[in-house]
């Protein structure tokens, strides 16, 4: 019964993605215009031939290296300051403006901002931080907040303590907002951070291969390389998704 459901799952979704793909190659029949719209046939055929262009595989890398660091950059101390929040009011009042700042500002306004104080090839790690950092801190501190406090006077009661309390304790209260934390912030990190790239351009990152797509209303390249992106963005969430349960469970 359990595989029956996952198949019919799959099968909604296949159908799903074929009604986009007709809808797609509809809409580029009607318009006739390659500048404006290519099909969908036109964009796979390019992408049997786009990592023949030079710099292909680097760029590729260049882009994952950075986007992968902001995000794990915001994770890490995301969690790390969640933690200290929960345990010392002062440091979550301190820490209030920069949250809501990190939150409230676009994306757009911070890379222009941020290309004043840094190189063009570090933009897309300090904002795609920027993006994940408030989203897993504040759903972490939330549910740090709302613990069973009968737990924690239990783990004392039986000297629970440090990485065993982490574990057998906290984890399982905290992880329903970790793994939304991390899913939501995962796809998140790469939107900026591509975003962040097409407006800093940095020599060697996709953000710059799609800039120059754009200059030149290459539609092919330009939608070739964004099929791409969608593609690791949604392999670099299932298998750190993944990866975590793994950890956590």
């Amino acid at each position: 019964m359990k595989t029956d459901s996952k198949l019919s799952y799959l099968t909604k979704r296949i159908i799903a993605v074929l009604f986009v793909l007709l809808l797609w190659q509809a809409a580029a029949m009607f318009i006739k215009q390659r500048i404006l719209l290519v099909s969908p046939i036109d964009v796979l055929l390019r992408l049997t031939t786009i990592w023949q262009v030079e710099g292909f595989f680097n760029s590729i890398g260049f882009t994952c290296l950075h986007i992968a660091a902001g995000f794990f950059l915001g994770l890490i101390l995301g969690t790390a300051l969640s933690f200290a929040a929960s345990r010392f009011e002062w440091i979550d009042i301190l820490l209030w403006p920069f949250v809501i700042t990190f939150k409230t500002v676009p994306v757009a306004s911070f890379v222009v901002i941020c290309l004043i104080w840094l190189s063009a090839g570090n933009l897309s790690v300090f904002i795609s931080f920027l993006v994940v950092f408030p989203v897993v801190y504040q759903s972490l501190l939330e549910g740090l907040k709302n613990k069973d406090k009968d737990m924690d006077e239990m783990s004392k009661l039986f000297n629970i303590h440090g990485i065993r309390k982490l574990r057998a304790v906290t984890l399982p209260q905290i992880k329903p907002q970790l793994i939304s934390a991390c899913s939501i912030s995962a796809g998140m990190a790469w939107k900026a951070g591509v975003a962040a790239e097409i407006i800093g351009t940095p020599n060697g990152s996709v953000g710059k291969m799609i800039y120059i797509s754009k200059m030149y209303l290459d539609t092919d390249d330009l939608l070739a390389w964004t099929v791409i992106l969608v593609l690791i963005s949604v392999l670099f969430e299932k298998i750190f998704m993944w990866c975590l349960k793994k950890l956590i469970d």
